[in-house]
Parts: C-alpha cells; sequence; structure tokens
C-alpha cells in the first residue's frame, strides 16, 4: 500500500510529464519550424526573460493565495496557451503566449518543488528518517518520471513528420563546417530544413495541446491540496502585500543563496547547449536534422533512468560526490566537443555526448533541486522562484550570445562558468555539513541558530 505523500509524487509526475511531452517537443522543433526572421528562437528567449520577471513577483504571491496545488493548474494553463500559439504561428501569436507561458513558468515550478520538498518531509517525520534523504528520493522518482517526456515529445513529432521528412546527401564540404572546427554561425542548409506540410503540423500541434489539457486534468482531479490549510490561513490573515510581493528579493540577504548562484546559472546554460548548439552544430549539420529527435531521446532516457538512480544513491554517497560526477561528465564532454570532428561515419558517438550530458544533467537537477528544498525550510517558494529566476537567466544569456558568438567560444563559457560552480558550491555544502539547516520531528522542522555556544531553535509547522 502506498502512502499518500508518494501517491502525491505520481501524480504531480505525471501531471509534468504529459504537459512537458508538449512542451519540450515544441520547443527543440522552434528554430526549423518557425525559422523565419527568427521568430522560433525569439520566442524562446522571451519565454524565459519572462520567466525572471515571474521569479521576481510571482511564486510567493500565488503558492500563499492558492496554494500548490491550483498555482499548478493555472501555471500548466499557460504553457498550453503556448500550444495553441504554435497553431497559426506569427509574431502576433507567438510573442503574447510566450509571455503567457513564462509568467506562468516559475509559479509552476516553484510551487512542484514546494509540494514535493512539504510531502518529503512530513513523509520523514512519519516514517523516522532524515528529511534530506526523502527529499532527494522524491525528487529522484519525479525527475525519472518527468525527464522521460524528452523521449515522448520527440518520438511524437518523428513519427509524424517522419512522413514529410526530405533526406538530402551532405557533402564533404558541408561536413567541414561542423564541429568547433568551424565558427558555426552560418546557417545550415544541407538537410531536412523545409518546413513540414501544414496539415502536419497542425496533428502534431493538436496533439500537444491534448496532452498539455490531460494534464491540467490530472493534477486538478487526483492531486491531494496538501497545503490547504496554510493557504486559507494566510487569506485570512495576510502580510503586508509587498512583504510577500518581494519575498524572492529579500531570501538574496542569504549569503548561501548568492554562493548558490553560479550552479543554477549552469543548469540553463548546459541545458540550452546541448539542445540548441550541439543538436545544430554536430548532429543537423554531420547527419541532418532527422536525427535531432533520436539524438534527443537518448538524452532523455539517459536523464530519467539517472534521476531515479541518483535520487536513491544520494542517501548513501550524499550530494557531494554527485555533484563531482556531473562536473567530471561534463567537463570531460566540454572538452572532446573542443577537438571532436562530426562525421556520419561516428554514428555511436554522435548519441555518447547526450547519453552523459543526460546522466549530468540528472545530477544538476535533482540534486540542485533538492538542495535548496533542504537549505530554505522557511522560504520554499521564494527559494524556488530564485532557483528558476537564475536558471532562466542561465538560459537568457546563452540564447543572447547564440548567433553572434562562434561554438569554440561558447565552449569556453560553458567551461568557465562549470569551474565557477566548482569554487563556489563547495563552500555551500561545506557549511552546511557543520551547520545543518534543519531537522523533521512530527511534522515541524527546527531552523536551528547558535547563540553563546548553544543551539537554539524556533519550530514552524509544516
Amino acid at each position: 500500500m502506498i502512502s499518500r505523500n508518494f501517491k502525491n509524487v505520481l501524480v504531480v509526475s505525471l501531471g509534468f510529464l504529459s504537459l512537458f511531452t508538449a512542451y519540450g517537443g515544441l520547443q527543440s522543433l522552434q528554430s526549423s519550424l518557425n525559422a523565419e526572421e527568427g521568430m522560433g528562437v525569439a520566442s524562446l528567449s522571451v519565454i524565459y526573460a519572462s520567466i525572471i520577471v515571474s521569479s521576481m513577483f510571482l511564486p510567493p504571491l500565488l503558492i500563499k493565495n492558492l496554494g500548490c496545488k491550483w498555482t499548478i493548474v493555472a501555471g500548466m494553463a499557460c504553457y498550453v496557451s503556448y500550444s495553441f500559439g504554435n497553431l497559426y504561428p506569427g509574431w502576433y501569436t507567438l510573442m503574447p503566449t510566450s509571455v503567457i507561458l513564462g509568467l506562468g513558468g516559475s509559479p509552476l515550478w516553484s510551487a512542484k518543488c514546494t509540494y514535493l520538498t512539504i510531502s518529503g518531509n512530513v513523509q520523514a517525520s512519519k516514517e523516522g528518517k532524515k528529511a534530506p534523504d526523502m527529499i532527494n528520493h522524491y525528487f529522484g522518482i519525479f525527475f525519472f518520471i518527468f525527464q522521460s517526456s524528452a523521449v515522448w515529445g520527440n518520438l511524437m513529432s518523428s513519427l509524424i513528420f517522419g512522413q514529410d521528412t526530405n533526406i538530402t546527401i551532405i557533402s564533404d564540404e558541408q561536413l567541414q563546417t561542423c564541429g568547433a572546427f568551424d565558427c558555426g554561425l552560418a546557417s545550415t542548409s544541407n538537410s531536412t530544413t523545409r518546413r513540414p506540410s501544414q496539415e502536419l503540423v497542425w496533428t502534431l500541434v493538436g496533439c500537444y495541446i491534448g496532452v498539455g489539457v490531460l494534464a491540467m486534468l490530472i493534477v486538478a482531479i487526483f492531486l491531494d491540496n496538501i497545503d490547504q490549510e496554510q493557504a486559507s490561513r494566510f487569506r485570512g490573515n495576510r502580510e503586508p502585500f509587498c512583504h510577500t510581493f518581494l519575498a524572492t528579493f529579500r531570501l538574496l540577504k542569504d549569503w548561501r543563496l548568492l554562493t548558490l548562484i553560479p550552479l543554477t546559472m549552469y543548469s540553463g546554460f548546459e541545458q540550452s547547449f546541448l539542445s540548441g548548439e550541439y543538436t545544430k552544430n554536430y548532429v543537423t549539420c554531420a547527419l541532418g536534422i532527422h536525427y535531432v529527435g533520436f539524438v534527443m531521446m537518448c538524452f532523455g532516457a539517459s536523464n530519467s533512468l539517472c534521476s531515479f538512480l541518483f535520487g536513491r544513491l544520494a542517501r548513501y554517497t550524499g550530494r557531494a560526490m554527485l555533484f563531482l560526477l556531473a562536473a567530471v561528465a561534463n567537463f570531460s564532454c566540454i572538452i572532446a566537443l573542443l577537438y571532436w570532428k562530426p562525421h556520419p561515419d561516428d554514428l555511436g558517438v554522435f548519441f555518447v555526448f547526450p547519453a552523459l550530458w543526460g546522466m549530468a544533467d540528472a545530477i544538476w537537477q535533482t540534486q540542485t533541486n533538492a538542495l535548496y528544498g533542504i537549505l530554505f525550510p522557511g522560504d520554499k517558494e521564494a527559494a524556488f522562484a530564485n532557483y528558476r529566476m537564475w536558471e532562466s537567466l542561465g538560459f537568457v544569456m546563452a540564447f543572447a550570445y547564440s548567433t553572434f558568438l562562434c561554438l569554440e567560444y561558447k565552449l569556453y563559457i560553458l567551461l568557465a562558468v562549470l569551474l565557477l560552480t566548482a569554487a563556489t558550491y563547495p563552500v555551500v555544502e561545506y557549511y552546511e555539513y557543520k551547520h545543518p539547516t534543519n531537522a523533521v520531528e512530527d511534522g515541524y522542522y527546527k531552523e536551528g541558530i547558535t547563540i553563546d555556544d548553544k543551539k537554539v531553535f524556533s519550530q514552524t509547522k509544516l
């Protein structure tokens, strides 16, 4: 018999799986489906810029008023609006729906992270286990299910667009422009870059709208409203508007959060590199655009399996060892990509990089989310809003220089941010090891401070 909290984790995970099967598939296709005047890439930039703005103000406000469950449902509706915008793509449809998605994105993710953290704390109290271990376990389950959306979203597009694929032979001259040896700014017109027929586009987007609506129904019907009492109490005894509105910024006074900014931004940098630069300058350039879906499916499968594995391993190895593994994997891939000359004869190598990248991303995602929940138990909404804001800033910066920097320099930037992360994250981890932030007892978290060499605890109901 599974516990109520575990059931809720499964419901949230399945809802996000369904939602991001649609959004993930659309995101990976924007540069080819809506290539006219860079409209697709521009819409992605607007999305992440809007997420940054949203992260500054909205998550604490919505979560405290609506509760986690209904904030998730509202955020999902914002994502579905973007799918509708892709039915008749144009500047007047994509840009407004991109803004809507961005505004709903940060509350959605912050509510999800808050919900999983509350569930992990409560379940750990019931079972007499350590809260960080249970939180890591729940985030591992979530990302195991969620990350497989990359498989299903790309599979749907491959099956539907595969009926209209026009594959051409890539010449040796064109292969010379692939990888980091060439600047990588020239647009690739070597393979299946023409837009599929409008009927197939409508079929795919219609399917994406369907699974997006299904996600909303799953959460609205089956997810328990575990923080309903907190939300009702907040509405009945409101804090000053500015206090809630600016909660995200107030948390920046905590030096631990400031020290985690490089780690959080790196998550945005590394995700945008694989989905944008690697697929364009290695896969599409040397194999053709019809291979992009298969490569991203490999990434999604690796990410999903490793998310589940590392979520369980974290209790034995600790976060630091897993972060070290992810850093070494990404460092090795970056160095290899600087020197590798992609060629169709090396077909297997094209899948090795996304598999390793997926393993590393699984660690960055599960452990960073869990770390935020563990370090800031009394400010979960604001903490996860900061997480989403700084991660989105990494996305925006990567998109901003994508069109005018050579691929070699993009790899150097990625490497520099990784090294900065390796220098700053251990400081927070060491401090947390010496001064644990919280411990769960009977449904309460305890946040300890030291006064005159004595440990003083304040209790807050979860």
